[in-house]
């Protein structure tokens, strides 16, 4: 089944699609209006004054908006109205290709210099600076700092460079034919093989059809500079290009640097016309049914065609709010269902968007039960059809409607404490396509008066868009395996009548009443409280044991986090239990908490922002969530009702088990899932704890041994621990605590972790698993051992795992051309022993397995015996000063950061340090450090290859 809102997303790296809600045309409303006639429906939405526009004379445009989210950085695109639709038939995926290029020399850059360079003010390649070429567009991304002379001159130089000088280098284009057909096997498998079969059908007579971003692999294979340089000339041209900077830097000087850089830049007088492709209408049902031996599950889905809309006045902004009410509400009805034994689905959902240029759907998807795909799409079409002859309620409206407009309010609140990065689809969607981008403040004072006057009647029309033969396209996907049937055309299109000629009653509801917590528990009391000026963290200590630590932050105005932990988790239960308990957290808050079932609960906290999950890891079992600051009680006392009120639901279990029977059916067909238990059992070396979930271990689940794993675990919180972080007020927030977290049942239990895990693999492993038709493949390689663990020597390590991916990355991609990406992970583990590994992963073509395998031991062995350089050691600690800067205006850093201190019993006063540690990195360091790690002593490697040789 076709991921239809991701559609677009189909090249590099994901597409952030803009939405009807931001487009915008260029004018404003006219002066002299008054304000109420601001939302009237035929007023034009207006431009965003935060954001200056402007069109340099050769057509360049530009947009510029100051933006102090994070601090000392920018968000610069390139946008190039030109992708994968425009190629000849000679060029097809090089849009793609050129993308690549644009990083292997152009007139100011040699090959990767322009990476370098970033690397070395602290931008990481991939991860941050990056492009993506989809069907319409091509987009270059560069997130750069600010605060240091010259940056944004060279970026910005760069991205000139990009629209006016590209080298095309012969031998540079041959080097990355292997990168790009790298990125093209990475896209192989059953997805792949689906894709091709379903989008002649959904892009039926359009050029969409045949024009995937990736291109084909016997033209990349032989890809030469002539095709590729034409592509260039014809669409990288100065009336297809805008310039987009967002951050904190000063506009003036911005606009200056563009002007200097883009305005030179001579304009075409010879240009091809820049068409539109099109999706033709088409007056029947178009029916797609198509299996494969690697899918896992059945699915099945329903796409409703129509022309693109372009959003200009207050009335478009307004039918785009309907189209969100409708999805919201009947999407509330599949949740309910879902929770359902006899519903054929193990989930579904209603969608809405744009998936190509000019063209938009309305769509209905269900994951099918095994055997359930006739019946799933029955269901589907049921629920539709059950809102068109007999609409929605009016209390189904009024929650969706609430928790709309607070959603709204909620990003107003934050106005000012936005990413850049959130404004910068809005300015790519006005320029390719005239999208609106109003700002939140206009938005949110148009919603406030849009959203009431919205009727249910009006919403329920909107079913008749979802509904009848015309342009609509029927998706059925299935493995291909034996005993399954696969249904015929003549059966998928019979569903339709049958559903059409059923009787079908009006959907019905029942709302739990009550306060959440229907007797609230005696407040405990603070019996302790310190302080921690280094970092303004409160600590208080509660009678009944529990501990809580508070960091007020103005990160966010809408933003507390929140995490709660007890030491003992999986390790205190047996082994033959452990694996029920991993489950247990998920099983057990599916059911509710005290006398609200899931879907009371999600009616109850209508236009509340709170939520609390339960988990229980192998160390430690706790809850995390947040909320805003004005739902602060409601997070601690959904924190009360998990840990004293689980609630056990034998028929949500039920619908439960079912779904996690779908996912197992077929999980072995997946060669990336055989891989990672193959590799995970290895490892363990056959220990009992760990063992990958099978159907048979399904059947030794029952409710009432869960809900007992649960109560022993969460029921005692005398050892627990709770940190907040956010926008937090103490003197609201003590009461709270005293309240629901010092009435937490406690009897002072004190529990150790027990080291009950598989210990740290030993000697050389090396195993191949044959698995998956694609010509693809997959390697693993790790490196572990033994050692005293300390804080600065988790870093060293966690250092010279960046410094090997640079090192990797540049070998095996840039100099072999025989991947597309490397990953190198460390870990230092501090409990319950001292071990440490490195992890190296990567993929390749089949045949290359054996010598990027050799080419990963020669980095190796090179950094054991040759000291990296200095500017090697530069580019590593500037990305991690970089980052740091960043993280440390986020919640979710401190959250981190507090609770490893607290819970390996270190000082809160010591958090921190990190530019200490980052001046002590030197060649010398690592290069100890690579021969204490980067040996092979303990060395496993771990290859999946395709089933035939």
């Amino acid at each position: 089944m076709p991921n239809f809102s991701a559609m677009r997303r189909i090249a590099c790296l994901t597409l952030a699609v803009p939405t009807a809600l931001l487009a915008q045309t260029r004018a404003s409303a006219p002066k002299a209006q008054a304000p109420r006639d601001s939302f009237a429906l035929t007023a034009p939405l207006p431009a965003d004054p935060a954001v200056k526009m402007g069109t340099l004379p050769n057509g360049i445009a530009y947009y510029i908006r100051k933006n102090a989210k994070p601090e000392k950085r920018a968000e610069l695109r390139l946008v190039v109205n030109a992708g994968s639709i425009l190629e000849d038939d000679d060029q097809r995926g090089l849009a793609h290709f050129v993308e690549h290029m644009a990083f292997n020399g152009t007139k100011s850059f040699a090959k990767n210099d322009i990476v370098k360079y970033l690397e070395s003010i602290g931008v990481r390649f991939g991860a941050d600076l990056n492009a993506y070429t989809s069907f319409d567009e091509t987009v270059y991304i560069l997130p750069v700092p600010t605060d240091s002379a010259g940056i944004l001159d060279k970026s910005f130089r760069f991205l000139g460079d990009v629209a006016s000088g590209v080298l095309f280098d012969s031998t540079e284009v041959v080097a990355e034919r292997g990168v790009v057909l790298s990125e093209w096997r990475n896209g192989l498998g059953a997805g792949e093989r689906l894709r091709d079969k379903q989008f002649p059908v959904i892009f039926k007579g359009s050029r969409y059809a045949e024009r995937l971003p990736i291109g084909k692999p016997a033209i990349l294979e032989g890809a030469n500079p002539g095709p590729m340089r034409r592509f260039w000339r014809d669409w990288y041209r100065p009336d297809l290009m805008a310039v987009i900077a967002v951050g904190d830097a000063d506009p003036a000087e911005v606009e200056r640097l563009i002007r200097r850089t883009f305005a030179p830049i001579p304009p075409r007088t010879t240009k091809r016309a820049r068409t539109l492709a099109t999706v033709p209408p088409h007056d029947s049902t178009l029916v797609s049914i198509a299996t494969d031996k690697e899918l896992t599950s059945s699915s099945v889905g329903v796409l409703w065609k129509r022309p693109g809309r372009v959003a200009r006045t207050v009335g478009d902004l307004r039918a785009d709010l309907l189209d969100r009410l409708y999805n919201t509400m009947i999407n509330q009805r599949f949740s309910e269902l879902a929770l359902k034994p006899e519903t054929p689905f193990a989930g579904a959902g209603a969608g809405s968007g744009g998936f190509v240029r000019g063209s938009e759907f309305n769509s209905l998807d269900a994951n099918a039960k095994e055997g359930k795909l006739l019946e799933s799409l029955q269901a589907l079409l049921t629920e539709a059809e059950r809102v068109q002859r007999h609409g929605f309620l009016a209390s189904e409206l009024d929650r969706a409607r609430t928790n709309l407009l607070r959603a709204y309010e909620r990003a107003y609140t934050e106005r000012d404490k936005t990413p850049s990065g959130a404004f910068v689809s809005a300015y790519i969607g006005h320029f390719l396509q005239g999208e609106a981008m109003p700002g939140i403040a206009f938005e949110y004072a148009a919603v406030q008066k849009l959203l009431p006057t919205v009727t249910v009647a009006e919403v329920n029309a909107l079913a008749q868009a979802r509904s009848g033969a015309a342009n609509r396209v029927v998706t059925v996907t299935l493995p291909e395996k034996e005993g399954l049937r696969v249904p015929t055309e003549a059966e998928v299109r019979a569903v339709f009548g049958t559903v059409l000629a059923a009787n079908i009653a009006p959907y019905a509801e029942t709302v739990a009443e009550g306060a959440l917590v229907a007797s609230p528990p005696s407040p405990g009391r603070v019996v302790n409280e310190r302080t921690i000026p280094a970092h303004n963290i409160t600590e208080w200590t509660l009678a009944n044991g529990v501990r809580v630590l508070v960091k007020p932050t103005d990160f966010n105005a809408d933003q507390i986090q929140m995490t709660g932990w007890s030491p003992g988790g999986a390790s205190m239960v047996s082994d033959q239990d452990v694996f029920k308990t991993s489950l247990t957290p998920v099983v057990i808050a599916q059911g509710g908490v005290g006398s609200f079932s899931t879907i009371d609960l999600r009616k109850k906290l209508t236009g509340k922002v709170a939520q609390v999950q339960p988990s229980i890891a192998d160390l430690s079992e706790g809850v995390s969530g947040g909320a805003s600051p004005r739902d602060l009680e409601t997070l601690l006392q959904l924190t009360y009702l998990r840990l004293t009120a689980p609630r056990a639901d034998s028929t949500v279990f039920k619908a439960t088990m079912q779904q996690f029977e779908t996912v197992l059916k077929n999980k072995d067909a997946n060669p990336a899932a055989v891989f990672s238990d193959t590799v995970q059992v290895t490892l363990a070396g056959g220990h009992p704890r760990v063992r990958p979930l099978t159907l048979d271990m399904l059947q030794e689940l029952k409710l009432d041994d869960m809900l007992a794993i649960y109560k022993e675990r969460f029921s005692d919180a005398g050892d627990f621990t709770f940190v907040f972080v956010g926008n937090i007020d103490l003197a609201v927030l003590k009461p709270l605590a005293e309240q629901w977290l010092g009435s937490l049942p406690s009897s002072g239990r004190k529990e150790t972790p027990r080291d009950v895990g598989p210990k740290q693999f030993t000697g050389t492993i090396d195993k191949q698993v044959r698995k998956g038709i694609a010509p693809q493949s997959q390697t693993a390689l790790l490196l572990a051992g033994v050692g005293p663990w300390s804080r600065e020597e988790a870093y060293v390590l966690s250092s010279l795992g960046e410094l090997l991916e640079m090192r990797l990355l540049d070998r095996l991609r840039e100099s072999l051309g025989g991947t597309y990406s490397v990953n190198v992970s460390t870990g230092f583990s501090r409990r319950p022993r001292q071990e440490w590994q490195v992890v190296i992963s990567y993929g390749s073509a089949p045949e290359k397995a054996d010598t990027m395998f050799a080419a990963v031991q020669q980095e190796l062995d090179s950094l054991r015996r040759v000291p990296p350089t200095a500017a090697e050691v530069e580019r590593v600690r500037e990305q991690q000063r970089r980052e740091l800067e960043v993280a440390r205006k986020q919640n979710g850093y401190w959250v981190g950061a507090i609770r490893s201190r607290a819970e390996n019993g270190d000082p809160l006063d010591a958090i921190g340090g990190e530019e200490q540690q980052f001046a002590s990195l030197t060649p010398e360091t690592l290069a100890a450090a690579a021969k204490r790690y980067l040996h092979e002593a303990n060395r496993a490697r771990f290859v999946l290859l395709p089933e035939k040789p």
